[in-house]
This record gives structure tokens, sequence and C-alpha cells, in this order.
């Protein structure tokens, strides 16, 4: 790192660090490169890595120590991981998996074939395996799977002062410990016992007195959309994970929820443009043409769609050159109002604000705004085309045309994430694409049929 005239090392941005080790791998300086990255925290390791062309990923992942380079591999995105994880043995994996919590190793290990898997698994020790193959048998995107069995468990008949002695015989207690979990000898999970209170009350006191037992605990097959909306209501730090019995399985950390909230969002924002939210930014040509075109294909047929609307009116296109000009308007109008209403019910959607009891009301809030926007802009675009083309007929075809297609953008756009998601379709990944071709058609249809009628 850089250091300052007193000889005290000043932190580097990320965008300053990046910068350094590319000069670094460019001049072939491995002995600095080493030092500076191994100074860093895995994590921005990670992000140096995923911000790296992929022939300078190779060199930074070499040069990194053995010791961090697990902690470096769970922070880096699904695509990256295993194109190192291809290349490694059974050692190299039991190495890389050691001091990792069990859930970061199950996912480590969800990522290689199940034979590789086995053999990793039985090169551990019986403690550790058991704790992964206990979260290796749910779904990755469900709180088993993002459960963490690294827990303290007390029993309620204890007093506090037993308790405390047992937390001193613990080295340390696991990252993000807010609580203990009250269980019984059946391991039947009974409520948590806060760190605060066990250091605020009377040792005398028994656990049973004092535990908390209002916490409704998480059941493993919750999906962890579900999981993370808990976490934000409530503020949790950590909750207690349930198997169907009631036994306490483990629990989730919000650095986990955090993960879950951040792919989310990037699968949100990569869904707009029809893209794989896991979508790598220095992938090779040949990996992101072939994903890119899918989506192109899917939006040139609807733009055929489009063009055979606006075919079936060639004759009276050609006989009033103003209908070309203004046609895009119309349709342009229609794609933005459309875009508005889709981006606000997706995300009612997935906030889970939006069902059947409230769909009818909000339909009828966004016609009447659609209806009240489009009489304004018609209005405004009508006087425009008037003056324009010296012809009212113009102006009325036009503005009856933006009023109908404003319309029709607003209740296709809250009611296809609806349709699309009963459908178990992503309404972020397909709404865009369908919104555009519905608006599109029954822009061209209205602008052109009126005019056809009026003009013809």
């Amino acid at each position: 790192m850089p250091k300052t005239p007193s000889g005290t090392e000043q932190r580097s941005s990320p965008g300053q660090a990046l910068d350094s080790i590319h000069q670094w791998l460019e001049s072939g300086t491995r002995r600095q490169l080493r030092l500076s990255l191994n100074a860093l925290a895995p994590v921005e390791i990670a992000r140096l890595i995923e911000a790296s062309p992929p022939p300078s990923r190779r060199i930074l992942w070499e040069l990194i120590d053995r010791e961090s380079a697990g902690e470096v591999m769970e922070e880096l995105p699904f695509e990256i991981q295993n194109s190192f994880l291809r290349g490694m043995n059974t050692q190299d994996l039991v190495q890389l998996t050691e001091g990792l919590d069990p859930d970061d190793i199950a996912d480590i290990l969800q990522n290689l074939p199940e034979q590789v898997t086995s053999e990793v698994l039985q090169a551990m020790s019986a403690r550790d395996r058991e704790r992964v193959a206990s979260i290796l048998g749910y779904a990755e995107d469900t709180a088993g799977g993002l459960t963490n069995t690294d827990v303290i468990t007390v029993r309620p008949r204890f007093s506090l002062d037993v308790v405390l002695r047992y937390l001193r015989r613990h080295s340390e207690l696991p990252p993000s410990t807010d609580n203990l979990y009250v269980v019984n000898k059946q391991d039947e999970y009974l409520g948590t016992l806060p760190i605060a209170k066990l250091l605020t009350t009377d040792p005398a006191v028994t656990v049973r007195e004092v535990m908390v037992t209002d916490l409704e605990p998480i059941p493993d097959h919750l999906s962890e959309e579900e999981v993370a909306k808990l976490f934000e209501q409530h503020d949790w730090v950590s909750a207690p994970v349930v198997d169907e019995a009631g036994k306490l399985i483990g629990r989730i950390t919000i650095d986990d929820v955090v993960d879950v909230i951040r792919e989310n969002a990037d699968h949100s924002l990569m869904s707009l443009a029809g893209l794989d939210d896991e979508e790598d930014t220095f992938a090779t040509v040949f990996r992101t043409a072939p994903r890119r075109a899918i989506w192109l294909g899917v939006n040139l047929l609807a733009a055929l769609c489009a063009a055979n609307v606006v075919n079936l009116f060639q004759d009276t296109i050609e006989k009033v050159v103003a209908l070309a000009v203004l046609m895009p308007i119309v349709a342009s109008m229609g794609g933005v109002a459309g875009s508005q209403t889709l981006t606000v019910v997706i995300r009612g959607i997935s906030l889970g604000q939006i069902g059947r009891g409230n769909l009818r009301w909000l339909l009828s809030r966004e016609c009447w705004v659609g209806l009240i926007n489009g009489t304004i802009w018609a209005s405004v675009m009508a006087l425009i085309a008037g003056v324009w083309f010296n012809d009212s007929t113009i102006a009325l075809i036009i503005g009856v045309a933006m009023v109908i297609n404003l319309l029709t953008a607003a209740f296709a756009g809250a009611l296809l994430p609806v349709l699309l998601k009963t459908c178990r379709i992503d309404p972020a990944l397909a709404g865009g694409v369908t919104l555009t071709t519905v608006t599109d058609v029954v822009g061209f249809f209205a602008f052109l049929g009126l005019a056809t009628y009026f003009l013809g």
C-alpha cells in the first residue's frame, strides 16, 4: 500500500488498488503484487479478481496465500468460483474449505460434481462432514441452505452462572452471536437467551426465567426471499432455523441475508435487460454473445409482430406522410407509461405487497393514472400536430390514439407481471419484452386504424 510522508500506511481506494495491481501484472512485478494483494481483506481480493479480465484472474488466484484462499473463494460469483474449482483436486479442495463455516463450505461444494463432493466430504473430519452434509440436503435458495450449524445451545434448567462458565471455555464465540438458543434434551427449539440479558441479569437466575419465547423460528423450507423479508421487518442479527419436527438445525446470520438481498437486486437489474444475474462483466466473447442473442431473438420476434401491424396499413401511410412521422411518438409514449407501471408492480410483487385482495384497486388506480396522463399529453401532442401539419384530423387521430395506448399500457403494465408470476415466469425477465410488444401493437393499430377510418 502507498505510504504517507511520515511513513504510515495510507489506505488506497478500491479503484486505486485495482489500477496498481494491474500495473504490476503488466510489468511482471510478482513479488510486490503478492505482498500488496495479500495485505487486502478477502472480500477486497475477491472484488479485485472479479474486476479483472480472465487471464489476470488466474495469476491473482495463484498469488493468494492458501490460508485465506477459502475466504476469498466464498466471496466470488458462481461462474468465477467454477473456473477455479474445476482445476483443483480433492486435497486442494479440502485445504480450501478448512476453517470455513459449514454453510459456506456447502455453497462451494454445490458447484462441484457429485463424485467430487463425496470425495471432499470423506476427507473431512466426522464432525465437519455431518455438519456440511446436513446443509447439502437443502436447496440453496431455502432457509435450510442458508443455515449455519455453528451455534451455542443451552438447557433451560441451568443458571446463568453455569452458562457464563460454559461460555468461558470457548476461545471465541461464533460470529454475529447475539443470542444463545435454548433447547430441550431432544434438541427441540424452546427460545433464545439474549447475550445482553445474560450479562445484565443476576447469575443465580435460571435460563428458563429470562429466556425469550416469542421469537418464532424460521422453518427450514422457507424461501430465501421470505427469510430476507423477516430479517428486514424484525431487524434481526441472527435467527434460529428448525426442521419439520421443531428441532433446531442452526441459525441464519445477517451477513448471509445481505448476500441474498444483493443477489436479488443484481437479478432485478440484469433481468430488465434480459440478462442472467450471473452475467460476468469480463466474460469471454463466446460466453457473452450466445446469452445476449437469446433475448435479442425474442425481441426481434416482438418487433416483427409490430412491423406486421404497420404493414397492414401500408397504403394509408403512403397517402399521408405525416403518419410515418408521428407514428413512433404513439408507441414511445405507451412504452414509457407501461414501463413505469411495470416497475412499480414488479417491486410490489417482490416485496409481497400485491395479492388478489388489492389487485383490483391497483388496476383501477393505474387505469385512472393512464387516462389522466393520456388526456394531458394527448392534448399537448394534438395541438403540436395540428400546428405542425395544419390538419385538425391528424391532431384528433394522434390524440385519441395516445389516450388508447396509455390506457392499454397502464392496464398491461399492472396485469402482465401478475399473470407471468402465475405462469411461473420471472416478470423482471419477460415483462419488458412482453409489454413493449403490447404497447407497440396496440399503439400502431390504434393510430393507423383511426387514420384509415378518417383519411382512407
